[in-house]
């Protein structure tokens, strides 16, 4: 590189490099931060090599992102594992789509969260940009493939450019856990049946006490009407209000007033209605509100609510559920029933666990002929999930077991390699998981401290002597109780074993 070009892009650098410093100083918008930081970046990167000879390479992950180690992999496995067979047990299939989708397939879709979109560079005729979430790209496929009913389920990775909180599991590269009821069908029985998949998938991962809340983007609507919000800002006020589950009302309503303009008095009588909580009594309080049920929004929002809090008590979940009308979902997609999941226990901190709701316009968007799809999903939080089951397991000082491994092969004595060998294919093939030490004459010892370690409940252990009588030793890890098999009962033996443990663990 020329020397003069390089003492520019050293100038260059030094005043984005300011720029940043200010930013940071002013506590400007992290999005537009974390811009300016990539714009520092790039003109870094345009110095060359040469710019970083006898520098030492930093290995992290980038902001946002996390490697897993094989004992956290375990644990995401055996949730995810629970997940699918809920949404299997409820008639679901599943699909999968580009992690990455043309950008103006989100464009638009997402209201104030759009800024949060990845883009990515032109790199063959196509301006792209990664899935924001997996609602926008179903609706896609769906239009696409002109599907007009489905049930399905989609786990999959996600991107936004967000400030993330690892320690509150918001990253930036996660995963999406979603469920989706897709077709014309009466009103509120595939809403409360999602109502009741979050349900089961909470109790069955045993995360403690939570609640689900419930709204209705008509209510919402009505209630702007009544209080005197400008049509156009709807969409606006309703984002602001979707803040409420992580700050004060003063805080929102200073957003409202200062910077999207509303009038105070306005902002006022919104107050008043977003912070009512309750069950069907709180349906009948706002029946009785001659203002809002003029509006034919709220009207039918609360005959939605009255619906889905009684099939609620059917499915079993009414105490588990609250109708919160502080309840607001920021994304636009939103038309109808939308809920969330929260956990109450005193020392959780993730804030929402799973969420959904329905969005019946969304695959219209999509269509020339504005042929609508009515839609209702959910999506759970697994990121959030983990972080509070890491935690619970962290302060009880369990450890999660990284292998399945049911039968360990071990030698007593050397020269024994080529007969563990023989009995582990017996054992593969009869499907049974097991494995031996990779050396040709191991320790005893350490071959059972193995098992020990990596939670492998069955030792098989070979000698001079077992090759004699036609034997081996069956030996249970936990208890050390070891006894005689017959060599051509192997497999059956252990098939009897593995059953008995299962059944007695």
């Amino acid at each position: 590189m020329a020397d003069e070009t390089k003492t520019k892009l050293v100038e260059q650098i030094k005043q984005q490099g300011d720029l940043v410093r200010k930013l940071k100083a002013e506590k400007t918008n992290s999005v537009q931060i974390a811009d300016e930081v990539a714009k520092l970046l790039a003109l870094k990167a345009q110095l060359g090599d040469d710019n970083n000879v006898g520098q030492k390479l930093i290995l992290k992950t980038p902001k946002g992102t996390r490697d897993y180690n094989p004992e956290q992999m375990a644990l995401r496995l055996g949730v995810l594992e629970k997940i699918v067979a809920i949404f299997k047990r409820h008639g679901a299939e599943t699909i999968d789509t580009p992690i990455f989708e043309l950008k103006d397939v989100l464009t638009g879709k997402y209201g104030e969260d759009s800024k949060l979109i990845y883009d990515l560079k032109d790199q063959g005729g196509e301006i792209l940009a990664l899935r924001y979430d997996l609602t926008v790209p179903f609706a896609r496929y769906l239009a696409m493939n002109k599907i007009s009913n489905i049930k399905r389920y989609h786990i999959a990775k996600v991107y936004r450019r967000d400030n993330p909180a690892m320690t509150k599991g918001r990253y930036r590269e996660f995963y999406q856990c979603d469920f989706d009821i897709a077709g014309q069908y009466d009103p509120m029985l595939p809403d409360v049946e999602c109502l009741r998949i979050i349900y089961e998938a909470l109790t069955s991962l045993d995360l403690g006490p939570f609640l689900m809340k419930i709204n209705h983007r008509c209510i919402l609507d009505g209630i702007f009407e009544t209080c005197g919000v400008p049509k156009a800002q709807f969409r606006s006020i309703c984002s602001a209000v979707d803040k409420l589950d992580k700050s004060p009302w003063e805080e929102v309503r200073k957003e409202m007033v200062e910077e999207k303009n509303l009038d105070g008095a306005i902002a006022d009588k919104i107050g008043s209605y977003v912070s009512l909580s309750g069950k069907i009594e709180l349906v009948h309080q706002l029946r009785k509100d001659l203002e809002l049920t003029k509006s034919s929004n709220a009207v039918q929002g609360l005959d939605a609510i009255e619906t889905l809090l009684k099939y609620c008590d059917i499915y079993n979940i009414s105490d588990y559920v609250k109708f919160d009308l502080s309840l607001a979902r920021g994304l636009d997609y939103y038309t109808g029933v939308i809920y969330e999941a929260v956990l109450t226990g005193d020392d959780v901190g993730v804030g929402s666990i799973a969420g959904g709701g329905r969005y019946d316009n969304l695959v219209g968007m999509f269509d020339a002929k504005k042929k609508n799809v009515p839609c209702v999903g959910l999506s759970l939080g697994v990121e959030r999930i983990f972080s509070v089951m890491e935690s619970k397991l962290e302060n009880k000082g369990q450890r999660t077991r990284t292998t399945e491994v049911e039968v360990y092969v071990a030698a007593a004595q050397k020269n024994l390699c080529d007969e563990r060998m023989r009995i582990l294919i017996e054992l593969w093939e009869a499907g049974i998981k097991a494995e031996h030490s990779y050396k040709k004459n191991p320790k005893l010892l350490g071959q059972l401290q193995h098992c020990e370690e990596n939670g492998i409940p069955l030792a098989l252990i070979i000698g001079e002597g077992e090759l004699q009588r036609g034997e081996v030793t069956f030996r249970e890890v936990t208890t050390r109780v070891e006894k005689s098999v017959p060599r051509n009962q192997l497999v059956s033996e252990i098939r009897k074993w593995l059953e008995n443990s299962r059944t007695n663990p």
